[in-house]
């Protein structure tokens, strides 16, 4: 096969896979790579998709940060550290993030709070307290944010 009919092959299966679901240029690069197509070669086709906006990075930080906030009920610093190792500007990733309600955020960490808080045993308020502190954490809310909501319930 010439390298011609590679990359009209790998465009063909590259545009195929960006119409099915969204994917980030670094996606797509890795996919590329993975087929065989490297280097200029590779940034030719990606250059092409977002021309043809197969590919818009802004469009799949948006969509991303919404459905791992919707679907997972993460925080803002677990979805901004997969949007980095995914390769994308930290502006886009701001951006992206921007769109979460504060109000929003805020209701539906204390929902997981509270479920979570149903399930887990302590013996006393300052171990729960702090059962629940690593958990939100690990779920990527913010600790300033995590402080507030724990204080917020212990005084109802």
């Amino acid at each position: 096969m010439s390298e011609n009919d590679q990359i009209k092959t790998a465009l063909s299966r590259a545009m195929s896979l960006c119409a099915s679901n969204e994917h980030c240029s670094a996606d797509i690069r890795a996919r590329l790579e993975s087929w065989g197509l490297k280097g200029e070669d590779a940034g030719r086709v990606i250059d092409l998709l977002v021309k043809e906006n197969f590919i818009n990075d802004k469009r799949y930080a948006d969509a991303f940060v919404s459905d791992k906030f919707r679907h997972n009920k993460w925080g803002r610093v677990k979805i901004a550290a997969l949007l980095r190792a995914k390769r994308l500007p930290p502006e886009l990733i701001a951006s992206a993030l921007e769109t979460l309600e504060e109000d929003q955020y805020r209701q539906t960490l204390r929902e997981i709070l509270a479920s979570h808080r149903r399930v887990t045993r302590a013996k006393s308020p300052f171990e729960m307290k702090g059962k629940l502190l690593r958990f939100g954490l690990s779920r990527g809310f913010e600790s300033h944010i995590l402080y507030d909501i724990l204080n917020e319930t212990e005084e109802e």
